[in-house]
């Protein structure tokens, strides 16, 4: 389904064209693709190029993993994500690499790569849907996750399916028109609340 942004003012196509569909169709995403998304997760940029990110995947022909990872899911995320061909968890290192210190921006700069590795699949006409909606003490034991590293969301990466193959209420979520804020409700100057005047 074609479902690109309603933008106020120009952006790139790619970026219009990414969205976090729930509807996805059991077709493998090829092994060249995978390794593409990742790198360019790997390029992402990162306080002190520290890179303090890590992904645990598996794809669905992995049917042990797959389904652990399935099993870190709300029930809510389970009912859709189980058809995707791909599942994963985005973690996040706690503390910098060069020096053992807390990193204050290893949670945003984990978010940078996991949004590059978006993108990335917008272009290779892949969807990714990621997801706040799983068990992270689960996902901890599950995966003998250090106590150094913290997930802070899940994935399902996959090709984009049929609306139709989902429960009637996430039908109409799927459809409903994509809403944003408008620019001058978080662009500011001066002080807060102010807003630019070129937004």
């Amino acid at each position: 389904m074609d479902n690109p942004a309603i933008n106020d003012h120009k952006i790139h196509a790619l970026i219009a064209q990414r969205w976090s569909p729930r509807a996805f169709d059991s077709r493998p995403v090829e092994t060249d693709k995978l390794a593409q998304l990742f790198e360019a997760a790997r390029w992402s940029s990162s306080c002190f190029n520290d890179q303090p990110w890590t992904f645990i995947v598996a794809t669905k022909d992995d049917t042990v993993n797959y389904q652990k990872l399935l099993d870190c899911l709300v029930p809510a995320n389970v009912s859709w994500a189980q058809v995707a061909p791909v599942l994963g968890l985005i973690i996040a290192q706690k503390n910098f690499k060069h020096n053992g210190k807390p990193n204050a921006w290893g949670e945003y700069d984990a978010g940078q790569a996991a949004a590059t590795l978006v993108l990335q699949a917008a272009a290779l006409n892949l969807v990714a849907h990621q997801m706040g909606g799983f068990d992270p003490a689960k996902a901890i034991a599950t995966f003998s996750i250090p106590e150094t590293a913290r997930p802070i969301a899940a994935i399902a990466i996959g090709y984009e399916g049929e609306t139709n193959n989902l429960p009637p209420d996430l039908q109409e979520r799927e459809i409903a028109p994509r809403t944003r804020y408008p620019l001058s409700s978080f662009v500011f100057t001066g002080e807060w609340g102010n807003a630019a005047q070129f937004v």
